[in-house]
């Protein structure tokens, strides 16, 4: 019997071995995918960063426009006047959300003419 003993003795210390080399070469790995994901991390931090950087760039040159007019047989229409009007008459004759706006001005009909959500159709006076 002692031989059989020392067989599984034997045994479950190659069991304990190979449970330990295979536990080092798993944390090696994990250390390393950890590593990898850090980086990966850390690049695209700095990448968003950068396009946030550039967005808010583009976004303060927007800002210096102060007012796009139209100009034609001698009145002057605001852009944004008109815009904000073509808004307003949505709201009143409608409920739902605009998601999106085109606004069409043309001075010779004395009108502007929008379509919201690319469904709903109508039109200000200038």
């Amino acid at each position: 019997m002692a031989p059989r003993k020392k067989a599984a003795e034997t045994a479950v210390e190659e069991v304990k071995t190979t449970a330990k080399k295979t536990a080092a070469k798993t944390a090696a790995a994990a250390k390393k995918t950890a590593s990898v994901a850090k980086s990966t991390v850390k690049k695209t931090a700095e990448t968003a960063k950068k396009t946030v950087e550039k967005t808010a760039e583009k976004a303060a040159a927007i800002k210096s426009v102060e007012a796009v007019k139209v100009q034609f047989a001698g009145a002057e229409y605001d852009v944004a006047a008109v815009v904000e009007a073509a808004k307003a008459d949505y709201k009143a004759n409608n409920k739902a959300a605009i998601k999106s706006i085109s606004v069409y001005i043309k001075p010779e009909d004395g009108a502007a003419y929008y379509v919201v959500n690319d469904d709903v159709s109508g039109q200000v006076t200038l």
